[in-house]
């Protein structure tokens, strides 16, 4: 591990992690008093970007060319173009449906609501993924920023609504995680195959997964073998809820899945999933998955105790381990809290390089291991709630 480096995405700032004198140590480089949602460098240029949520002033793209000593906005931001709407889903009460609630579909301008992730090809193609659910492209480094049309005017989501009226009728439900809640789609993975950088995955919450393999020009569903426990049709092609994927590089055809309902695993490139939770061991729900770069039957997660109640199992904290596609699964606790432990970790909040694991956690707590999850330290109790950790 000697010479790597942790990038942290918080709540208040984006820190940088090293180890010095025996020790991992956190230092505030960049964004103090910002939300950051998002950081990671490009392995082709090296530059480092930061997703931002300011609040008042909304999302922005920062930059840094000198490993996080200064950050400047990037030049180009992304923005949606004129006329770009989507059908959206708003509930309301209804005393006839068995949970006392209905939804109604309201077509919407499109506004940024959320930069979410960001991810690079090894083509020089730079991809990022928004709430209220647009992926734009950039082929120039990041100086201009395009929304991929073909995917915002999939069939699935109502057709072309720049075009005309569309269908009327949206597969793709909503999240409450942009900025100010607002209920809308959001694409918060993207998968590049790096045999083919024309060929992604990306999830949509809530929606399900997606694949196209000319480089955005045309889109299919890969949502064959998930289910929705709490469907009344529960393997229905849309209406998924992934709460991240991610492909091993050395094997893309393997590709994980953490969702609402489960634990997915594919070993044919997400033409079909078969889900590997084992509730026995506390793994089915959760948010992060990590997946070992050369193994792709290799993964971390941290599982949570349910949707209903975000926060450990009986109070301890701990990983779980597979190495075997998800056939068994081990808990691994040594070096983590295991008494009123409440910790919840979001999606993009656990990472791995070759031996080391880490992620971190809405209370501040920030863990590693340079051992593969079998014990782990603590590098510290005291940051912003972590929306991201990510090696590089």
């Amino acid at each position: 591990m000697s010479g790597k480096t942790v990038w942290v995405a918080t709540r208040k700032g984006t820190f940088k992690i090293e180890k010095s004198g025996g020790r991992w140590r956190a230092a505030l480089v960049g964004h103090a008093g910002i939300g950051v949602n998002y950081v990671a460098r490009d392995p082709n240029t090296k530059r480092l970007w930061a997703l931002l949520g300011h609040g008042h002033w909304g999302a922005k793209l920062s930059i840094s060319d000198d490993d996080g000593a200064t950050w400047r906005d990037n030049p180009a931001q992304v923005k949606y173009p004129e006329g770009a709407r989507y059908i959206g889903q708003d509930m309301y009460e209804d005393a006839a449906s068995e949970v006392g609630v209905g939804w109604k579909t309201t077509v919407r301008n499109a506004t940024l609501l959320k930069l979410w992730v960001i991810a690079f090809g090894n083509d020089g193609a730079l991809w990022i993924g928004t709430i209220p659910g647009g992926l734009f492209e950039s082929r120039d480094g990041g100086t201009s920023f395009e929304l991929n049309r073909p995917l915002w005017n999939h069939e699935s989501r109502g057709g072309d609504l720049f075009a005309g009226e569309g269908t009327g009728e949206t597969q793709w439900f909503g999240t409450p995680a942009s900025e100010g809640g607002e209920f809308a789609p959001g694409i918060h993975s993207i998968a590049i195959d790096p045999r083919s950088p024309q060929r992604l995955l990306i999830a949509v919450s809530t929606a399900g997964v997606l694949e196209t393999s000319d480089g955005g020009h045309t889109w299919r569903s890969r949502n064959k073998g998930m289910t929705m426990d709490h469907n009344p049709d529960p393997e229905a092609e849309w209406g998924h809820d992934p709460h991240l994927i991610e492909l091993c590089q050395s094997a893309p055809d393997h590709v994980w899945q953490q969702n609402h309902a489960g634990v997915f695993f594919s070993d044919n490139g997400a033409q079909q999933w078969r889900k590997v939770s084992a509730p026995g061991e506390g793994v089915h729900f959760g948010f992060p998955v990590t997946v070992d770069a050369h193994d792709g039957k290799v993964a971390w997660l941290v599982p949570g105790r349910s949707d209903a109640q975000r926060m450990t199992i009986d109070g301890g904290l701990f990983v779980a381990r597979t190495d075997d596609g998800g056939a068994s699964w081990r808990q691994l606790r040594n070096g983590l809290p295991q008494e009123a432990a409440y910790d919840v970790v979001y999606r993009h909040a656990l990472d791995n390089r070759e031996d080391a694991v880490a992620f971190g956690s809405t209370t501040g707590n920030l863990y590693l291991s340079e051992d593969r999850g079998e014990s782990w330290a603590v590098v510290s109790h005291n940051l912003p709630p972590i929306y991201a950790v990510r090696f590089g």
